[in-house]
């Protein structure tokens, strides 16, 4: 009887401490769950508001650039983007506007942050109505005064600041998720210590020790075979979602690719329609351009590797249009290439080839005046991480900074940018007869 009477009080008491365990875990899981949902919301806030900063940013830029295409060149087809561009600019910013906090440190400078949007999209839109107008000395001294760029300083300044606190208060609730994911553990890890404590002395009274350790044996091997199965399912998942992103991104570069080579047939069907022959060769030149970068896209998507171009490829393709090009203007040079395998990364690739159409484009034109010869194009690896890339001619020996009858100069000014891009500067060498034009790369920051 007083066995019987211990029984049942160590039964009872091991109930009661299993139950209160049950009621900790469970009591802490809703807790940990409720902050969870809290902590999700506001990590979605604060990721939300960072992409709003960043788009506000990248929309002023895209019209930022718009308005500097059209100011530079009169060609209209640069504010394509620019309407849409300032749209959604005062969208994101209206955005911005409501999902700030009423208690964040930088609520306070919403105001001069609307203001400054304001006064630069005002300031776009004087200048692109003075280029319009035919008042291009107005417009590029609104330009000059740097206004533009003091604003874009300014806004460039908050919408850091906003990246910034979102960041950081975006670590601070991971940071707080994973401490209450180790609390949570912790706590189910020494309740449920004391849960099989109490089961194992109830069941120790009640039933065999041998039969309780091989159900827990027989449970823990479903679970181990069950958590293999999921482990194969996700891999197998990730897997096939990899192969799609890459589908994906090769049907991107396609369709931009396609997308510049309608851009070209536009360009082209409108030089047909011109007759002043300094807008049909400017109309030319910007379709060779158009061509050249479309040419990178079409290397991505038939290559595997969507990071680096095989340039002696891209450069061979490129130029053996630019040749054709060049003898259906009436151009009567020869064109050799002498191209090294080397790799370069994509937008390295894409400066490197608009600026060596504009040397050999150049060497067509003006090394042989009503003359035939010839054009090469070298491109060699150097030592050190280095590669060389040289067009030269025999030709009349045409300087850098020679003018040319018809022509703009806007091809030495594309060739100084691309060379600018690719931290490097190109070197014009006068051979004796003819002219080279050699460009050095750094591999290592191509």
């Amino acid at each position: 009887m007083f066995r019987q009477s211990r029984l049942a009080i160590g039964v009872g008491a091991g109930l009661t401490i299993g139950f209160l365990a049950l009621i900790v875990i469970v009591g802490t899981t809703i807790w940990l769950v409720e902050r969870g949902d809290s902590l999700l919301t506001q990590s979605e806030l604060q990721r939300t508001i960072r992409v709003t900063a960043v788009e506000l940013r990248d929309h002023l830029r895209t019209a930022e650039s718009s308005q500097r295409g059209f100011l530079l060149t009169g060609n209209e087809i640069y504010l394509a983007p620019y309407d849409t561009a300032k749209t959604r600019a005062r969208q994101e910013l209206d955005d911005l506007r409501r999902l700030i906090p009423p208690d964040a440190p930088n609520r306070a400078m919403l105001p001069r942050l609307s203001e400054a949007v304001a006064e630069k999209i005002a300031e776009m839109d004087s200048s692109n109505a003075l280029k319009s107008a035919g008042r291009d000395a107005e417009a590029m001294a609104l330009l000059q005064r740097n206004r533009g760029k003091a604003l874009m300083d300014e806004i460039n300044v908050f919408l850091y600041g906003a990246i910034l606190i979102s960041d950081e208060n975006g670590t601070l609730n991971s940071a707080e998720q994973q401490r209450n994911a180790l609390l949570l553990r912790w706590i189910s890890v020494g309740a449920a210590v004391v849960i099989i404590l109490v089961v194992c002395v109830v069941a120790f009274t009640v039933y065999r020790n041998g039969k309780e350790l091989k159900q827990a044996r027989d449970e823990v091997r479903a679970i181990n075979l069950t958590l293999e199965e999921r482990v194969k399912a996700r891999t197998a998942d990730l897997a096939i979602a990899r192969e799609r992103a890459e589908v994906l991104l090769a049907e991107v570069n396609h369709r931009v690719a396609n997308s510049l080579q309608l851009v070209a047939v536009q360009v082209r069907m409108q030089m047909r329609s011109v007759t002043d022959p300094a807008a049909k060769d400017a109309l030319a030149e910007t379709q060779s351009r158009i061509n050249a970068i479309s040419l990178i896209h079409k290397s991505l998507y038939t290559s595997g590797d969507v990071s680096n171009v095989a340039l002696h490829e891209y450069l061979g393709s490129m130029l053996s249009n630019l040749e054709t090009a060049m003898k259906n203007d009436g151009h009567t040079a020869i064109l050799k290439c002498y191209l090294e395998p080397i790799s370069l990364r994509t937008d390295a690739s894409v400066n490197l080839g608009v600026a060596v159409q504009e040397l050999v484009t150049n060497a067509f034109k003006y090394a042989y005046p009503g003359e035939p010869g010839e054009v090469r194009v070298l491109l060699k690896r150097l030592d050190d991480g280095k590669a060389e890339l040289t067009v030269e001619d025999d030709g009349v020996g045409i300087t850098p900074n020679a003018k040319h009858a018809g022509g703009t100069g806007l091809g030495s000014k594309i060739i100084q940018t691309m060379a600018s891009a690719l931290q490097t500067q190109v070197e014009y060498i006068n051979r004796r007869p003819g002219t080279a034009a050699r460009l050095v790369l750094t591999m290592a920051n191509a």
